[in-house]
């Protein structure tokens, strides 16, 4: 008897399936690649990556722009105020008043210098303006107030000559007296010992008690040498030609306009160069200087010294130890990573450091 054919055996869940067919879950057979990012090609990846990066950068820069905006709307508010103040202080012409307005103008002139760094040019610009203007009307509200010695002289000058009626005819002779004996002054030196002017190869220099915490002026000087001892509250050099000016700490603002071919040693918190060629400037700052219509201007730190120069840098209110001589803003420059041919470094080899 032939055994029975065995049963046929069960088809195995796979035997079901097409060879061609992919399985439900998806799997073909071939190599295995991995979840997600891993099926897309490294191309893709490295793109990706890229712009994921780009628009991190565009939210930070989104987000530092708003804080600068709100850090420029709050200095122009508080600078406006400040402002306002000091205008109204200068409005009359009493010392303690313009003794206010002076330590306003410093304050505000520190705030300026605090927002350099996130203030557009524009704005800087417009802020030193400002400045400019009040140490100005400072200086004139101060002028109004000094003695004017020459108009009491020449009264006295009269009165005298007025008992002896007698002789008319000899009256001529005594006008022209006092202008030959007022005018050398007149030439020497701006009324009220507020500086020099109209000179011509002199030297000249002012003391710590003319100096103190006053407006000085220099103009229409040419091969002179100028020593300031002293802390003064300005400084303006203008129509300066072939000049050394050496001059201690300046309280807030020094101001150069229409000089060639000077050597200015000086330290501010401001320092503003206006149409000038070929000057060397040994400077200690506290904010940025700035040049303006300007060529051949040269920088070097801070080097002139003399006894009691440490007693004004404390009466000055500067800092001593911060000093941004190299950091100079040019107006008249505005290419972004180009550096301007206006001004540059002055090298070591023709720095000078022994002025005497």
């Amino acid at each position: 008897m032939e055994p029975a054919d065995a049963a046929p055996a069960a088809p195995s869940p796979t035997s079901a399936v097409p060879a061609d067919m992919p399985a439900a879950n998806g799997d073909t057979g071939g190599p295995q690649w991995g979840p997600g990012l891993a099926l897309v090609p490294e191309r893709l990846q490295k793109r990706e990556q890229e712009r994921l990066l780009e628009v991190e950068r565009r939210k930070q820069e989104r987000q530092n722009q708003t804080v600068e905006e709100e850090k420029s709307d709050f200095f122009a508010a508080a600078f406006g105020r400040e402002r306002e103040a000091v205008e109204r202080l200068l409005e009359c012409a009493e010392p303690a008043r313009l003794n206010e307005a002076a330590s306003r103008l410093q304050a505000l002139q520190k705030l300026l210098n605090d927002a350099v760094l996130y203030l557009a040019p524009y704005d800087v610009r417009l802020g030193q303006e400002t400045l400019a203007r009040l140490q100005g009307t400072l200086a004139e509200r101060r002028q109004e107030l000094q003695p004017k010695k020459r108009f009491a002289f020449k009264s006295r000058r009269k009165d005298a000559g007025s008992p002896s009626p007698g002789p008319a005819a000899a009256a001529p002779p005594p006008p022209q007296q006092p202008p030959s004996e007022s005018l050398p002054p007149a030439a020497v030196s701006v009324p009220s010992g507020a500086g020099f002017s109209n000179l011509e190869s002199q030297s000249l220099e002012m003391r710590a008690e003319e100096l103190h915490q006053r407006d000085i002026l220099l103009t229409g000087l040419t091969d002179c040498t100028i020593r300031l001892y002293g802390n003064p509250n300005t400084l303006r050099l203008t129509k300066a030609r072939g000049c050394t000016v050496l001059c201690g700490p300046v309280s807030t603002s020094v101001f150069l306009d229409d000089c060639v071919g000077c050597v200015l040693a000086v330290a501010c918190q401001q320092l503003r160069t206006h149409s000038t060629r070929d000057t060397r400037i040994f400077l200690q700052v506290t904010s940025r200087a700035i040049v303006e219509d300007c060529s051949g201007v040269r920088f070097a730190p801070y080097s002139w010294s003399y006894p009691g120069i440490d007693q004004d840098f404390e009466g000055s209110g500067l800092d001593r130890s911060k000093n941004n001589w190299r950091d100079v803003d040019d107006f008249n420059w505005l290419a972004r990573g180009a550096a301007s041919p206006n001004w540059s470094i002055l090298p070591e080899s023709e720095r000078i450091v022994q002025w005497d």
